[in-house]
């Protein structure tokens, strides 16, 4: 779900939005592939998400009104799904974490991601009972602290920052959602890396049942999670 580049898909820009889609799209190189992530009625139209979900409904709103020139109107928008949970803790806390987070701008060397990880480390100890990791600025700290240490090659404190991430993603993103697999996938990675070999395989088999929905047991990424899965279950065999 990062902006990388821009495509051309008639077919797929058929498609109408909504916060809370039957459908995701999921990419196999070039090729732009339109999954069901639930039971579709006939009749029924087919949706996908525009946006990052991952932001309060007035958020979600303005992105699409300034990119798309659209308000939307599903139950997600009606009911404002969520919201408290996304903004939950102290407000000048997760304002201070928004600005950090915005600032973060791809490093490119080992240098500059130590930066970036001292900041995150500072910021999370000063917050320890201000912000939940449910709110989502909370959350996209974790995650730029995971990626740092794994840039690094910490991967005890990437583990430590991706566990604590995977509550508040099975909330933002329920049932079957490519986000949630891909996750997970890391963070069993990271668990199969510490030797922790019961608890990577139970991650790593969640991800799997979520992927083969998202993305279909044809593609490259699921391939590479039946690979560490299976030798994770070799490993086990043998212990």
């Amino acid at each position: 779900m990062q902006d990388v580049g821009v495509g051309l898909y008639p077919s797929m820009s058929l498609l109408n939005h909504s916060c809370a889609p039957n459908c995701v799209i999921v990419f196999e190189g070039y090729q732009l592939l339109l999954r069901s992530v639930r039971e579709i009625q006939i009749g029924e139209e087919l949706t996908i998400s525009y946006i990052e979900s991952l932001m309060p409904t007035s958020e979600r709103q303005k992105q699409l009104m300034r990119q798309y020139c659209f308000e939307c109107d599903c139950v997600f928008c009606q009911n404002q799904e969520k919201d408290a949970e996304k903004l939950g803790g102290e407000e000048h806390a997760w304002k201070e974490v928004k600005d950090a987070v915005n600032e973060v701008r791809y490093p490119k060397s080992k240098e500059e991601w130590e930066q970036v990880l001292a900041r995150f480390q500072n910021l999370l100890s000063r917050n320890t009972g201000r912000l939940p990791d449910t709110n989502i600025y909370q959350l996209k700290m974790l995650d730029c602290a995971m990626d740092a240490c794994i840039n690094l090659e910490s991967w005890e404190e990437a583990l430590s920052y991706g566990s604590r991430t995977l509550g508040p993603y099975s909330l933002y993103y329920p049932g079957f959602h490519p986000l949630r697999a891909v996750q997970l996938m890391r963070v069993g990675k990271l668990q199969y890396s510490q030797d922790m070999f019961p608890r990577a395989l139970e991650t790593l088999k969640q991800a799997y049942n979520i992927m083969k929905v998202t993305h279909g047991t044809d593609h490259s990424l699921m391939q590479a999670l039946m690979e560490i899965k299976e030798q994770c279950e070799a490993i086990m065999r043998i212990q």
